[in-house]
Formats: C-alpha cells, structure tokens, sequence
C-alpha cells in the first residue's frame, strides 16, 4: 500500500483493505499520545468505503467536547506521531497532515479534529455508512469523481467542488 498525494494532485487508486488496517495503526498511535478515546476516533472518507477507487490518503475523524477550548496535549500527541497542524480554515474543524518527508510536499494522512457528535461529526459518519451500505449511492459517487479527472488530474479545490452536490445530498438523507 502506498499512500500520499502531492500539493494539487488529483489521483484515485482501487481499494485495498490495507487502508482500514493503516486506519488501526493510527487509531492506535492516537489513543497512546493523546488524550483522545478510541470510540472518537473514526475512520472517514474514501478510503474507509468498501471497494471503492479512492485518493491515496487516509482520512480520520477525531472528536473533541469542544473545538474552541480543547487539550493541548492532542496537538502535542499529533505531532509526535507525525501529524502537524495545518493552515486550513475550515467551519468546525481543525485539520492536522502526515507527510512522506520532511520536504512535507507529499500528505499521506489527514485529521480532521471536530466536535465529537456534532453536526459535521454525524454527517461524516452517516456519509461513510451511507456509501457502504448502498451500492447505487457509492457507484453513483464513483462515477462523479472518475468523470472529473477524464478532464483533469490537478486542482484539489476544482475537484473537491465537483464533488460537493452530490455529498450535500447524502447529508440530506441523514436528516429526512
């Protein structure tokens, strides 16, 4: 198994079982160096759907009471085991990356910190669900990112924005 993608790049390999075995590894090693229990540790996107062709990067949830006011010990325990903060500005969260090397030019790994059972919390969980639970719904979002990069294979925003219908639409479902 080889994960990691570079600034910009837009890549999608087929599935592998490794991935929810690396998703253990880091659990693992997040349950050790931070304060953080393992029952708000949650393996999200891609990656964590069965069968279905992903970027090669690992993405975890990890939920804290309250994201304004949390231990400092979590960054302290991220950074040991090889995830710094980054710079991103994002609603509810904060996003920690595990890079290749120290030239930190290829990210293998992301956390998303969140409020543990918030809103975003439970429509990350409730999309991966989702998708493994239905078949159409995980074809059909397959599809959505193959057909982006028929056209393009750089620009994670463009792709990102590609994507953000059809996951609002999921969300949906969690709440009719």
């Amino acid at each position: 198994m080889k994960l990691g993608l570079k600034r910009n790049e837009v890549r999608l390999v087929d599935y592998t079982p490794e991935w929810k075995e690396e998703f253990e590894r880091v659990k693992k090693d997040i349950a050790a160096h931070t304060p953080i229990e393992g029952n708000r540790v949650e393996h999200i996107g891609s990656t964590a759907i069965e069968g279905m062709a992903a970027k090669p990067i690992l993405d975890i949830a990890a939920g804290v009471d309250n994201l304004q006011d949390f231990d400092e010990a979590i960054i302290s325990g991220f950074k040991e085991i090889g995830f710094l903060r980054l710079k991103v500005e994002r609603p509810g969260e904060i996003v920690f990356a595990k890079f290749t090397d120290t030239t930190y030019q290829k990210k293998t790994h992301y956390i998303h910190l969140v409020e543990f059972e918030s809103e975003l919390w439970n429509n990350l969980i409730f999309f991966r669900d989702y998708l493994n639970a239905n078949e159409t719904a995980r074809k059909q979002y397959e599809d959505f990112k193959l057909n982006y990069l028929k056209h393009s294979s750089a620009g994670i925003t463009e792709y990102t924005d590609h994507k953000e219908a059809f996951v609002k639409e999921i969300f949906r479902k969690r709440i009719d």
